[in-house]
């Protein structure tokens, strides 16, 4: 194992992936027992659960929006700062990761332009549309984030304990990612959704401990040609 004090932008980056998912798991802990998961298909409660706790609603997006937007900040520094075994993949990687994060910004958006019309009764149509469009946005953010973890996986330097765990993790959100379609045209119960948050946690878990292992400085050689070559060793 190699030291990384000479790389500042792989201690940022571990720093922002940690902030990313303590405010993400934050807002999941708002949103879950408060009941403002907000269901498309009943614009009507989506609106009375907003005007009841529109603070809460509020604080929630605060969170929501500060943990991808660390996020799309990592992916950047990814791209470009940190130990990569394949460089070409770590950017794609770093890419993709920043292109979830936009996404999942885009999505709070959405569900911010609900809070602005949930004192209009009448508007129930237009946030069920505002409220598709917001649930479908974070599911492309979580297609993103499996695709960023494949390409991370493949194209970074870490141990290949962390590559299995990234393996499973991958396993875990695209399953999550695959949920809604499985509805075909029909919502998505409340319980399935709560599914899909769940199967999210080993991804969030992952980059969580990568960016711990960022944060202290230290890389682990993985595969073959991570290894250095003594001179005269072949």
């Amino acid at each position: 194992m190699t030291r990384t004090d000479s790389a500042p932008g792989t201690r940022l980056a571990g720093a922002l992936l940690l902030i990313s998912l303590v405010a993400l798991l934050a807002a999941v802990a708002i949103v879950v027992p408060s009941g403002l998961t907000l269901n498309p298909e009943d614009p009507a409660a989506a609106l009375a659960a907003v005007s009841g706790k529109v603070g809460l609603h509020l604080g929630e997006l605060a969170f929501d929006v500060a943990g991808w937007s660390a996020m799309t900040a990592a992916g950047l520094l990814i791209a470009g700062s940190v130990p990569a075994s394949r460089p070409h993949v770590a950017v794609l990687a770093g890419g993709l990761l920043a292109c979830a994060g936009l996404a999942g910004v885009l999505h709070n958006a959405g569900n911010l332009a609900v809070t602005q019309l949930a004192g209009d009764p009448a508007a129930e149509g237009t946030v069920r549309a505002v409220l598709l469009t917001a649930k479908w946005g974070v599911n492309l953010a979580g297609l993103l984030w499996v695709a960023a973890t494949v390409a991370a996986v493949a194209g970074l330097r870490m141990s290949r304990a962390m590559r299995r765990a990234g393996g499973l993790a991958v396993v875990c959100g695209l399953a999550a990612v695959v949920l809604p379609w499985t509805t075909g045209t029909e919502g998505l119960p409340g319980a399935v959704e709560q599914l899909g948050y769940a199967l999210q946690l080993p991804v969030m878990a992952w980059y969580g401990l990568l960016g711990f292992r960022y944060l202290r400085g230290r890389e682990h050689p993985g595969n073959g040609e991570e290894r250095v070559r003594r001179p005269g060793v072949h």
